[in-house]
């Protein structure tokens, strides 16, 4: 049974950091693509970063690009986002998804449909 718990999430001022961390199990972590998406009430959830499952390529949303890092450690099964100079706008329940490497690794993967496995979320406020 896979199972991914997020954690790290909390309340902060604007210009803060935070470091969320995604602990899975049940699969072969090694061989999966990591997502972290973020979800605001009402909104649809959006794509903030994803990195492969080969540790080599990443990819951000724009909003984040510069402020956000995303790394992964396969000995711990463990993957991670470093999210610096927070922002109200980053206000947002966090999700970590894995999607099993494959065609689709080539791409952005930036759709949730693509992720089949998900946490249950962690909360980050931002306040000015």
């Amino acid at each position: 049974q896979v199972s991914l718990v997020e954690s790290g999430g909390g309340k902060v001022q604007a210009g803060g950091s935070l470091r969320l961390s995604c602990a899975a199990s049940g699969l072969t972590f090694r061989l999966y693509d990591m997502g972290w998406f973020r979800q605001t009430p009402g909104k649809e959830r959006e794509f903030v970063t994803v990195i492969k499952w080969s540790g080599g390529s990443t990819y951000y949303t724009d909003s984040v690009k510069g402020r956000f890092t995303i790394s992964r450690d396969n000995a711990k099964n463990t993957v991670y986002l470093q999210m610096n100079n927070l922002k109200p706008e980053d206000t947002a329940a966090y999700y970590c998804a894995a999607h099993l490497a494959g065609p689709k690794s080539a791409g952005g993967l930036q759709y949730p449909n693509e992720y089949p496995y998900w946490g249950q979320g962690t909360q980050v406020t931002v306040s000015s």
